[in-house]
């Protein structure tokens, strides 16, 4: 019985050696926009086949098919990715542009939708007006998927001023750009970046922490992005040793979201 209990001890002393010698992961965060939507069902399929969890911002932009990004017809392609365990973060409502700020006390903004009914106006928002056109998207992703999206935003084209995120944080609303590295270039004209350059920098330049953007479609690129690029990024930064984690796990933002959320519960079920 002690021989058996020594080898035993011994087998789990091994082990955990191994465990311990075993490297962690180093953790990318990968974003995705929203866009005309015509490769997201292909973009969900690679999420799933390499279990890539991942978060979604997302605005209610025009699509190739369906009524808007965040219109009724996608519906159920967002909640099969909330059943997934991804996250959810506000693009605005509209994808609306930060053009400017308006002097004043207090300051207000000049703002531009490039979606929805007042496409290509420009407008003086208030503060609230802006923060109401975050919340907007926020809500509408919650009443679709049923999860609570995250407390963060992006300012479409990472277009912002201080005055814009003071006024978005003082409603609950914390900015996520991206990292240097970690901009994807599936926005940029095919015939100057074509698809393997892309790929070939991502690969060489991105670094443990970093955070990475896409888009669910893009329709200036000649070339489409996905998934000329987007499944051998993913199987080449797995492959070196990366993991894939949501921006709730982000060490900038992770204080700011339990604050705001409350920290997951982690405890094991009953």
């Amino acid at each position: 019985m002690r021989l058996a209990t020594f080898a035993l001890a011994a087998g789990c002393a091994f082990l955990a050696g191994i465990a311990k010698a075993q490297p962690a992961c180093k953790p990318v965060y990968l974003t995705l926009d929203t866009g005309h939507m015509e490769v997201a069902p292909l973009m969900a399929d690679l999420l799933n086949k390499y279990q890539v969890k991942v978060t979604f911002f997302a605005a209610n932009e025009r699509t190739k098919t369906g009524d808007g990004s965040l219109g009724k017809d996608w519906a159920p392609w967002w909640k099969a990715r909330a059943a997934e365990g991804h996250e959810f973060a506000s693009h605005t409502f509209d994808h609306t542009y930060w053009r400017g700020d308006v002097a004043g006390n207090p300051v207000s903004f000049k703002m531009r939708p490039s979606a929805g009914p007042q496409e290509g106006k420009d407008f003086t928002w208030t503060a609230k007006q802006y923060c109401e056109e975050i919340a907007k998207s926020s809500t509408r992703l919650q009443d679709i998927t049923g999860k609570k999206p995250l407390p963060l935003f992006r300012a479409p084209g990472g277009k912002t001023s201080p005055a814009l995120l003071a006024a978005a944080k003082s409603c609950g609303y914390e900015h996520v750009g991206w990292s240097p590295a970690g901009f994807l270039g599936d926005e940029l004209p095919s015939d100057k970046f074509p698809n393997d350059a892309l790929l070939k920098k991502a690969l060489q330049g991105i670094k443990p922490g970093d955070i990475l953007l896409a888009h669910l479609g893009i329709w200036s690129r000649k070339d489409a992005w996905a998934p000329a690029v987007f499944e051998p990024l993913i199987t080449g930064l797995q492959s070196r040793g990366f993991c894939f984690k949501t921006l709730r796990e982000h060490p900038q933002y992770k204080a700011w979201i339990d604050s705001r959320m409350g920290a997951p519960n982690t405890a094991p079920a009953k």
